[in-house]
């Protein structure tokens, strides 16, 4: 599964199935009233208050004030963050790390819940976090870009012409 904190929704982009992603920080596609909780109906409505008429959005219910259902600081993750990561990090045979500086948790803190077993892959400008670990005997540290760490990834597992398509779909999308 993918945890990721990236609030501009390029996993989603991406069409990965939304039972495999867990958007930690949350996502633009929608917004929810801060009072009622109620899902704003009308994205473009609420976007034009914002960019053109530089208001903030009010609920047609409560009139409390309408916000992206991303999560600011101080405010608790999803609720499924928290029902999956248990079974999620017991399961896992790899954990990933990709472009992050693992700073803010507990997202931070995922690399470290895994399985000792578990192999370890960071891929990142720099190291982060307690990448490598003795304690993972198999971490595996790639510092590079992550675009072309994936590219050199998907040629060796040849899926570089999937790869390759997948991102042309994307930035014609």
């Amino acid at each position: 599964r993918v945890y990721s904190q990236n609030i501009d929704g390029l996993e989603h982009l991406a069409q990965l199935p939304t039972e495999r992603l867990v958007e930690c920080h949350g996502h633009f596609r929608t917004a929810s009233c801060t009072r009622c909780g109620r899902s704003a109906d009308d994205m473009d409505e609420i976007r034009k208050t914002v960019i053109e008429e530089q208001k903030a959005p009010t609920c047609r219910h409560c009139k409390g004030y309408i916000k992206p259902d991303i999560v600011f600081f101080g405010e608790g993750l999803p609720s499924h963050f928290h029902a999956l990561l248990p079974r999620d990090v017991k399961t896992a045979d790899c954990c990933l790390v990709l472009g992050t500086s693992l700073q803010v948790a507990p997202v931070s803190m995922i690399p470290d819940r895994v399985k000792r077993s578990t192999r370890r892959v960071l891929i990142n400008r720099e190291k982060v976090g307690t990448f490598p670990s003795r304690q993972f005997k198999e971490d595996l540290v790639e510092l590079d870009e992550c675009d072309e760490s994936i590219r050199q990834v998907a040629q060796l597992l040849g899926w570089r012409k999937e790869l390759e398509e997948l991102y042309a779909q994307t930035q014609s999308s």
